[in-house]
Parts: C-alpha cells; sequence; structure tokens
C-alpha cells in the first residue's frame, strides 16, 4: 500500500510504503526535508504529524523526547507512515535541492591539523560535476557497507578551480574509518562517497539579519564552509562566529580566522576554551561555548543561528537559545553524532 505524504505549509506531496521512512521516501522523490543523521541520533529532521499515523523505528532520547512525542513531533527518519499524513515542516526550498550522488575520490593529501584532527583532501572525478551548498555533508561509504558522515569545509565555489573536498576528522581510538585515516591510509588512495546530504546551509537573512556562527571541535568544518562562502558572495551581514574548544592547541584553524576577520569586516571572533589549564597561559573566554553566546547577547530575537558540533552542544544551545528569544525557525544545526553516538552510545 502507498501513502499520501502532505507537507505544510508549501503543500508539496510525495508517496511513501510503509517499509521505508518518510525521510528516505522524501529524498528518493526529490523533496528536500531537512535532516542530518539518518539515525535517529540528532533530531535535525524533526517534524509536526498534523494528521494521520505513523510507526516510528527506535530511537534516541536525545533526538525526539517524551514531551515532543505527546505534542505530536515525529522523526522523519525513524518514522513510517501507517495512513495519509499531513506534517508540519521547515523544508528546503526546491530550487536548492541538489541530486545525490554516488563516486569515487582519490586522497589527494592528508594533513595533520592537531594530534587528533586530520584534515582529508579529495580529489573529485573532473568528469563528474558534483554540486553542494556550504554547510552540507558526504557520506564516506565503506566496505562494510556502513558510513561515516563529514562535513565538507570548502565552499562549493573553489569547485571551479580544481574538484576537491576538504574534510576535519577528529580520530576516536577504535573507529573504524578514523584508524584507518590515523594509520595505514596513504595518499591516492580510493574512497567512495554519497553526497550531498544535510540541510544546513546559509539561509537569506532580511533587514542585514545579524548572524551567529557556533562551533565545537570539528563542527568548525562546515562554518568554515559558510564563512568562505559569506565572503565570495560579498555578504556583509554582522557575524560573530564562537569556536569551543578544550585547550588552545585544539584551534587548528586560529591563523585562518584571523585572516579572514583582517578581510571581513563584519565578521568578529570569539574562541572559547572548556578545559584550559594554567600553563596555557590562555586570558580569553572559559566555559561552555553557547553560553559565552549568551553573555554577549542576552536577546537572540531577530538573530539567525547556524551551530554545528556535539549534540550536547547543539541541544543546549536550542534549549537557551530559544530561551533568549531566538525564533525555532532561526535555529539551523547540524549536530555531529558519531558511530558510537548513533548506536546510543
Amino acid at each position: 500500500m502507498t501513502y499520501t505524504i502532505t507537507i505544510e505549509p508549501s503543500g508539496r506531496q510525495f508517496s511513501a510504503q510503509p517499509d521505508e521512512t518518510l525521510l528516505a521516501a522524501a529524498i528518493r522523490q526529490g523533496v528536500p526535508l531537512p535532516y542530518g543523521c539518518q539515525d535517529g541520533a540528532c533530531g535535525s529532521c524533526k517534524c509536526k504529524k498534523l494528521q494521520g499515523e505513523v510507526l516510528h523505528d527506535p530511537y534516541q532520547a536525545k533526538a525526539l523526547s517524551e514531551q515532543e512525542a505527546s505534542a505530536g513531533l515525529i522523526l522523519a527518519c525513524r518514522a513510517h507512515a501507517q495512513s495519509d499524513l499531513r506534517l508540519e515542516s521547515r523544508q528546503i526550498g526546491a530550487a536548492d535541492a541538489l541530486p545525490v550522488k554516488r563516486l569515487p575520490v582519490r586522497v589527494s593529501r592528508l594533513q595533520r591539523a592537531t594530534p587528533d584532527v586530520m584534515i582529508l583532501h579529495l580529489q573529485l572525478p573532473a568528469s563528474d560535476a558534483f554540486g553542494y551548498h556550504a554547510g552540507q555533508y558526504v557520506d564516506v561509504l565503506l566496505r562494510d557497507g556502513s558510513r561515516r558522515s563529514y562535513s565538507m569545509a570548502n565552499a562549493p565555489h573553489f569547485q571551479a578551480l580544481a574538484p576537491g573536498l576538504e574534510l576535519h576528522i577528529r580520530h576516536l581510538p577504535g573507529g573504524l574509518f578514523t584508524d584507518h585515516v590515523f594509520g595505514a591510509m596513504k595518499e591516492k588512495e580510493i574512497l567512495r562517497i554519497e553526497g550531498p546530504h544535510g540541510g544546513f546551509y546559509l539561509r537569506q537573512g532580511g533587514n542585514n539579519q545579524p548572524m551567529i556562527l557556533l562551533a565545537s571541535g570539528t563542527g568548525m568544518a562546515p562554518i568554515k564552509a559558510l564563512i568562505e562562502h559569506l565572503r565570495y558572495q560579498n555578504i556583509e551581514r554582522p557575524t560573530t562566529l564562537y569556536w569551543g574548544v578544550r585547550r588552545p592547541s585544539d584551534l587548528y584553524l586560529n591563523d585562518w580566522i584571523a585572516a579572514q576577520c583582517a578581510d571581513m569586516p563584519n565578521l568578529r571572533y570569539v574562541p572559547v576554551l572548556s578545559d584550559a589549564l594554567p600553563e596555557d597561559g590562555w586570558s580569553g573566554r572559559c566555559g561552555f561555548v553557547h553560553l559565552a553566546v549568551l553573555q554577549d547577547f542576552p536577546d537572540l530575537s531577530g538573530h539567525q543561528v547556524y551551530a554545528c558540533g556535539a549534540p550536547v552542544m547543539v541541544e543546549a544551545a536550542r534549549r537557551d537559545f530559544a530561551a533568549a528569544g531566538l525564533p525555532a525557525d532561526e535555529f539551523y544545526a547540524d549536530a555531529f553524532t558519531s558511530a558510537l553516538d548513533k548506536l546510543g552510545a
């Protein structure tokens, strides 16, 4: 049996079989819905069920709380239609949707940024154009059928010069893919990727709307691509970047950010350390990075926020920023869920 899914307020429709998730059906038919991990771990695909019934696959409570479920919210990546449905969702505009492709890439360079962060440069096939929005991610397809998701750290306009992707990979000891990246991986190795994925990319802002860019750890990767896009497009909206890491040595893009600020008068940078030690000699901001935002911007009404990093940071920011007046539809997020996160570990 096939069910009809109607998305409000746009009125767009697609069909879904009971044995596929709503998100999978939407992607298959080119209907763009917001999403992130696709595994019920991040909550990015959350939408409201206005009419009809669904059946959920198992998901993590941090992605959809009991209170949210009672209020009619569902996870499109885990929900199966049991009837025709009407859903309310901030879907991606049709004009912004790009085709998802699977293609081989070649490792062109391995750049050790810190002891546990590798910048992986991938060469794309010159014969197959790969389009994406700054902020989106690709899945690296592994031989055992599993996949690992990484955001592109370079803006798409660089593809005109040299087709390639830049990924920032943090080493997770015992991780099937990251152990390989930090161990046996060599230049010229061939990988397979699929993408672009995700609804994390720059939206229009009215009346020179100010933006907050919020990153933790390697969540700086898609934020870097957003900054490159802002510069390329000559977008001069007031923008403040907050980057939270543990120690000063983890600020692996510090010099790059300083160079961007020198050329972008509307860009301000606030690094925040969570575990600074006396020997670091750190005189800057300390604590939770999203709380640093609230110290500077106690009233976030009228702002637009782009947050990327650990799920706990993203969810804390979503909750606390809403309490500070940020409209729910002005918070865009990409929670970096590891394989352990997706298993609920």
